[in-house]
């Protein structure tokens, strides 16, 4: 019934505009078709919504079906959803412990994933349905076509005539002034984690233009690991036993310096080639932290390919890597799902990574990685003032850059050190160090420059309501008066910063947005991965039932303790202050397989 008055006055601005002589506003500049709905320009002043599959319809698609009635009626919110799921432990410690939780899982898996479109529909050169669209993995996707480009104000219709100072925004309402630790107890080693996996597929290819991919994986591939080009992943491998190549230091294994290996990696001139290490991505230079997994990781493939070998001693170089490329593939899958995404959700459900709970359901096996995604996960306000090893304080000019750290402390100690130490909090604003100012800068530019809608009508497409006004958004009144003055129409508030400063929930790292708009993307990247397929899920993929298992059992303190000689404290939170042993237990002698 909600929808009447809206479809009324739409119909009002619908004929208000075909009663204009000039006849120079876009219609669909209104973003006039809801729930999903598609608009299709015809004349000047016409348009139409296809409402077709959407469970609305009527001249704008806000009439709801009989089942969308019912449903819109009886669905709790998310935000009810997200009071349940953080709350009542005593409650889920039961569930976690019978068949119920595999029903919930799949609900969630199904329900987040149905919210991104698949196959692919449009991307920053084309904002409606073309086969350029689908087939050209050049480019991100995108959930919402551009705003068009023929609109009276950058956001459609809705704002000033031109946005806020981009630079404005960021040193008003991003720069922290004062750190601002997370209160769900988020560390160092879960924000390494995060960059490090995340740049797999975030590569964003600027000398090809707007909207457009570096390389044409759009998922979990471990090109961070293995190369994004056969060339790069041939510089890389040993060409025996299906290992990659390393070099040896003090007893431990390390990867190798460019010169041993000879790929393009970004590190200062000043750093001659024998102390620049080579890895998957040429950016892992730049951080301690992103070397200290990318070491983690070549030592577990080259630990992976020596169970192989003596699994299947005929088996040639080749099957051997390639085997093992699949089980850590499948070992990052599970590690995000059961330990990075469980930490991130706050979720007493505990999560499950098993695709045989999906093969019952319509599910495609094919992911499309979206310009709206690689915006929402820039989370530099993880990162700390300082970082600490030891005994050691490291600010930003020596850490950034700082080949030797790795050697120096070693991987344990840098593993322990990250575990430790608090990181920031994500949500809220005003966060994020000044160092990474730049960062953020570049993310509210690029957007502009693709025309990404704006903030409420996201959170519309993901099934939120849109705020009403500045201070619903933010929750208080002095920073939204501010961006009120900025903006002019909550409706005009840019996507970045209103998942930036949007208000956050309770004990929560950033607000309800971030989780909804997220969460979607993360498991249909995830569960989408080929290995999840009914083809591919089976022992003979990963060499057997000991690869196999390596892939079931797999977690981020397997991970780190299976690859390094004393097993330190490793997750993706702080000790709790109540912790009296932060060592990592020992790993038994069936864990090592």
């Amino acid at each position: 019934m909600a929808g009447y008055p809206f479809a009324f006055l739409m119909l009002i601005i619908h004929f208000s505009l075909s009663s204009q002589t000039s006849s120079t506003v876009n219609p669909c500049c209104y973003f006039p078709c809801q729930h999903k709905g598609v608009c299709v320009r015809y004349e000047a002043d016409r348009y139409e919504c296809d409402c077709t599959r959407t469970g609305y319809y009527g001249t704008n698609c806000t009439i709801p079906e009989l089942w969308s009635r019912v449903r819109d009626l009886i669905r709790p919110s998310p935000g009810f959803y997200h009071y349940i799921l953080t709350r009542y432990k005593w409650f889920w410690d039961i569930i976690n412990n019978t068949f119920i939780r595999d029903i919930i899982v799949r609900l969630v898996l199904t329900v987040r994933s149905n919210l991104i479109p698949s196959p692919p529909t449009y991307n920053s050169a084309y904002d409606y349905i073309s086969w350029e669209s689908y087939s050209n993995v050049s480019y991100f996707t995108r959930v919402l076509p551009p705003i068009p480009d023929d609109c009276p104000t950058p956001m459609g219709t809705k704002g000033k005539k031109e946005l806020p100072d981009a630079s404005l925004l960021v040193e008003t309402f991003l720069i922290r002034q004062k750190f601002i630790p997370d209160p769900q107890s988020t560390n160092l080693m879960f924000a390494f984690f995060a960059q490090h996996f995340t740049h797999q597929f975030f590569k964003t290819f600027g000398r090809m233009g707007r909207g457009f991919i570096k390389g044409f994986g759009h998922g979990v591939d471990l090109s961070h690991v293995y190369g994004d080009t056969l060339d790069r992943q041939h510089a890389l491998r040993l060409f025996k036993d299906g290992k990659l190549k390393y070099q040896t230091i003090n007893g431990d294994v390390y990867p190798p310096t460019v010169s041993e290996a000879p790929v393009h990696m970004i590190y200062p001139e000043n750093i001659p080639k024998e102390k620049q290490l080579a890895v998957g991505q040429e950016v892992f230079g730049l951080l301690p932290g992103l070397m200290m997994y990318a070491t983690i990781w070549l030592r577990e493939h080259n630990r992976v390919c020596d169970v192989l070998k003596k699994e299947h001693p005929t088996w040639d170089d080749e099957q051997l890597f390639q085997t093992t490329r699949l089980i850590l593939i499948g070992e990052t899958i599970k590690i995000v799902i059961e330990d990075y995404v469980q930490h991130l959700s706050g979720y007493y459900l505990k999560l499950k990574f098993d695709p045989e709970l999906l093969f019952g359901v319509q599910f495609q096996y094919r992911n499309r990685i979206a310009v709206e995604f690689n915006q929402l996960y820039h989370w530099h306000p993880l990162m700390p003032d300082t970082f600490n090893i030891q005994k050691e304080e490291y600010g930003y000019s020596s850490f950034v850059y700082n080949t030797t750290l790795l050697f120096d402390y070693g991987v344990e100690a840098l593993v322990e050190a990250f575990s430790k130490q608090i990181a920031g909090k994500i949500g809220g604003g005003k966060n994020i160090h000044p160092r990474l100012s730049n960062v953020a800068l570049g993310v509210i530019e690029e957007s502009r420059k693709l025309r990404v809608q704006s903030f409420n009508e996201y959170r519309k497409r993901f099934g939120l309501k849109a705020y009403k006004s500045f201070q619903e958004f933010t929750g208080e009144e002095t920073i939204s008066a501010h961006l009120e003055s900025l903006y002019g129409d909550i409706d005009a508030l840019e996507f970045y910063p209103g998942l930036l400063l949007e208000k956050t929930l309770p004990k929560s790292m950033f607000g309800e947005s971030m989780v909804e708009i997220g969460a979607p993307f993360s498991l249909k990247g995830l569960m989408g991965n080929p290995i999840c397929s009914p083809e591919y899920w089976k022992p003979s993929t990963f060499g057997g039932e000991t690869g196999f298992n390596i892939v079931k059992t797999a977690s981020i303190q397997k991970l780190v303790c299976l690859n390094v000689k004393r097993c330190p404290y490793v997750a993706f939170h702080v000790p709790d202050a109540e912790t009296k042993d932060v060592t990592s237990p020992e790993l038994t002698t069936s864990d090592e397989l």
